[in-house]
């Protein structure tokens, strides 16, 4: 740690301090802390979790805890009320620590529970970023982008381009409970070197679906059946300057949407074929992770997980193991799809183009087609509680 102005040694002025506790605002002070913290939850049963370093799981007997770690701010939730209470008690005397009760509010996502499930949303921090961009008072828009546009580099420069990065920048955080809005930020993303004024009213026309749908978050409810099911999609050549085709999947977990994602592919595909194969290795990857969480979570459902693609010739490619023409330039590890489907690990499916939910998150959609899909993702208004005696 160099000396601190003003209390520089002047016999010394190269030393530096010697530290002997990491102190907030140092580099060192996260893991130091992390250190601190995971090596107490260790000793007192709990084990880390491999898919994810931040979470961490107690299992004795019938007594599952699960405990999850950001920093300084914890949520710990379980089957066993009394065995939560002993535990919390037991990190009040190891540290100082405030409990908050059940959850309600985590990072700027609001949780909702009731009897059925939960519900979360970020109302608040989208309220923020409308009013950071004044457009509180905005007309609603029923769809985040027009569906005819198209994104290009060319167009008069935007006056700000600090202000539209922090908007952007903002939104990206927002679809972590917004997944409707993943495939427009994916694309206003790419422009935040040089944006033009063309792309600031695409993202003003992001803030405006906000607007209109600011109470919008998941649904997350019990359900009897608890299989993994995958949906891939691609857009083939959907940049029409680079040529790269644009990808996107949804992964449910008994019906609840627990993992999404909407990207550009790195490559240019020479087919349909090849990106729609390349989109369904990206799915087969996560669907790999959230079962390698889910073992360590203790809830990893009986049946095989499924991948549902729209298209003919990609599903053909990862059942069958000859080689094709078409596909001798793939990269190999693509074709782990196809291993794990013959292995018995994962099975692929054909799903009409009109049932693809993945598609909002490659292309952008017709009205009636983009609600239809946002249905799909749970994604709506949270559930209406009455409150109070009912009088006559």
């Amino acid at each position: 740690m160099e000396q601190p102005p003003g209390f520089v040694d002047p016999k010394f002025p190269n030393h530096v301090c010697r530290l002997h506790k990491a102190l907030y605002g140092l580099k060192q002070a996260p893991r130091a802390w992390f250190q601190r913290l995971s090596t107490f939850l260790i000793q007192s049963g709990f084990s880390c979790s491999r898919a994810d370093p931040s979470l961490f799981v107690f299992k004795r007997d019938s007594c599952i805890l699960y405990l999850l770690v950001y920093v300084d701010d914890l949520i710990l939730t379980g089957n066993q009320e009394d065995t939560i209470a002993t535990f919390i008690t037991k990190l009040h005397h190891e540290f100082a620590i405030k409990d908050l009760g059940n959850l309600s509010y985590f990072l700027g996502l609001e949780v909702i529970s009731n009897t059925s499930g939960l519900f979360l949303s970020q109302t608040r921090y989208a309220r923020d970023i409308l009013e950071r961009a004044k457009m509180l008072d905005a007309k609603p828009m029923a769809t985040p982008l027009a569906s005819n546009i198209t994104f290009t580099t060319s167009g008069q420069p935007f006056e700000d381009p600090t202000l539209y990065r922090s908007l952007v920048g903002a939104l990206q955080y927002l679809t972590i409970t917004r997944p409707d809005i993943s495939y427009a930020v994916n694309q206003v993303s790419q422009f935040l070197q040089a944006p033009t004024i063309a792309h600031f009213q695409s993202v003003k026309r992001i803030l405006r679906y906000i607007k209109g749908t600011l109470d919008f978050g998941l649904t997350f409810s019990r359900s009897k059946s608890s299989n993994i099911l995958g949906y891939s999609d691609a857009d083939w050549a959907r940049c029409i300057e680079t040529r790269r085709s644009t990808y996107g999947y949804s992964i449910y977990l008994g019906g609840n949407l627990v993992s999404w994602s909407a990207k550009k592919q790195p490559t240019v595909a020479r087919s349909s074929c090849e990106s729609e194969y390349r989109a369904m290795a990206s799915t087969a990857a996560e669907i790999v992770w959230v079962t390698h969480l889910l073992r360590e979570l203790h809830a990893l459902p009986p049946n095989r997980p499924t991948i549902l693609c729209d298209n003919q010739s990609a599903l053909f490619m990862s059942q069958n193991p000859v080689a094709h023409k078409r596909a001798k330039h793939i990269d190999l590890d693509y074709h782990f799809v196809r291993e794990l489907v013959l292995s018995g690990q994962l099975y692929t499916k054909f799903v009409p183009t009109k049932l693809q939910v993945a598609d909002i998150f490659t292309k952008s959609l017709s009205k009636p087609q983009f609600e239809l899909f946002r249905s799909m993702l749970r994604l709506g208004s949270p559930p209406s509680r009455l409150r109070g005696d009912i009088r006559t």
